[in-house]
C-alpha cells in the first residue's frame, strides 16, 4: 500500500515545494523570534543601566526608589525606613528619576 502511494506522487515542482516552508520559517523568525530577542536584550540593558535614585516598578507591581545596587541585587526603599532587596531580574520598568518623581509627588500630596 505504501509503495503504491509513493508511485502515485506527482513529480516536479521541487523548488516550489521547498519555497513554501522556507517562507513560513522566515515569517516566523521576523514576526516572533526576532522581536522577542530584541525585548530580552532591551530588558537586560535596562537592568544593567539602573542607578541610585531611580524610581522603579517591580514585576510584582511594587513601586519604590533604588537606594543601593550590587551586581545581582537592588535595594529598594518603598516607604520611609522600609527597604527591600530584590534581584535585578525582578525590576520591570523605570517610572522616572528621583527629581522628576519628587516634584510630581509633592503636587499630588498638596
Amino acid at each position: 500500500m505504501f509503495l503504491t502511494l509513493l508511485l502515485q506522487a506527482a513529480d516536479g515542482g521541487g523548488y516550489m515545494q521547498l519555497l513554501f516552508p522556507v517562507a513560513i520559517g522566515l515569517v516566523v523568525y521576523f514576526f516572533m523570534i526576532r522581536p522577542q530577542q530584541k525585548r530580552t536584550a532591551d530588558a537586560k540593558n535596562f537592568r544593567q543601566a539602573l542607578a541610585k535614585g531611580s524610581r522603579i516598578v517591580t514585576i510584582g507591581g511594587l513601586h519604590g526608589l533604588v537606594v543601593d545596587l550590587t551586581d545581582d541585587t537592588v535595594v529598594v526603599e518603598v516607604d520611609r525606613g522600609t527597604k527591600l532587596r530584590f534581584d535585578r531580574s525582578a525590576i520591570a520598568r523605570e517610572v522616572g528619576t528621583k527629581a522628576a518623581a519628587g516634584t510630581a509627588g509633592d503636587t499630588i500630596a498638596s
